[in-house]
Parts: C-alpha cells; sequence; structure tokens
C-alpha cells in the first residue's frame, strides 16, 4: 500500500525548517512509514478527533508532532507541526491544527466547484 502524502499550505515546511537535520530525518522516516505501511502503531500515530491525527515524533528526548488528516483513503495531508514540552498536546495547537482542516476542505470544496 503506497498513500500519497501532500502538505497542505506552508505549515508543513515552516514547521520543518525549525528542526535540525537528524531531527529532519527521523520526520521523514516516520512520515515514510506512514507512506508505506497499512497500520502504525499508536506509538507513532494518534487519532484525536473529527478525523485529525496527530504523527508521533521523538528524537534524542525531544518530543515532536504534526498533525495531518486521510484524504480520499491514501492522501495524507500534512498540517502545522511543534515541539511538545507539556505532558497533553496544547489545545492551541491542535485548536490551530482544527482551523487549517476547515482551510483545507473548504478549498478542496472551491475546487471542486470551479471544475463543474
Amino acid at each position: 500500500m503506497k498513500r500519497e502524502i501532500i502538505a497542505f499550505g506552508s505549515y508543513y515546511k515552516d514547521f520543518m525548517s525549525t528542526l535540525g537535520e537528524k531531527e529532519r530525518k527521523k520526520v521523514l522516516y516516520i512520515l515514510s512509514l506512514l507512506e508505506n505501511e497499512e497500520r502504525l502503531p499508536v506509538k507513532f500515530i494518534k487519532h484525536l478527533l473529527r478525523g485529525l491525527y496527530e504523527l508521533r515524533i521523538m528524537y534524542d528526548g525531544n518530543i515532536y508532532r504534526i498533525f495531518f488528516i486521510f484524504d480520499d483513503n491514501c492522501i495524507v495531508v500534512l498540517f502545522n507541526g511543534f515541539q511538545k514540552k507539556t505532558q497533553k498536546t496544547p489545545k492551541a495547537e491542535i485548536n490551530k491544527a482544527i482551523q487549517i482542516m476547515e482551510e483545507y476542505y473548504d478549498h478542496k470544496r472551491q475546487h471542486a466547484n470551479e471544475h463543474q
């Protein structure tokens, strides 16, 4: 199984630019698992709410999260990411991801309407 992974907006790129080379390699490794594996353990992926998931990355004692959704059964759309410093995922980060998710679906609907 091969999923297509796309990034919506510049959120993912902006997040990746804050990481060092080794952290970026770890993120890309976890993304390659998401791209190629049927199922991933909860250690790497967790459903939060309303179809929003978080990709879970640990490297050198640091914890990183990238929010994403599955779309059309194969496309994984990446949203914002952050370095996690508390036990729970901050509400502000989840709310930002929900906002981006809604923005994504609005954008998708607009383009669908343009092509009809």
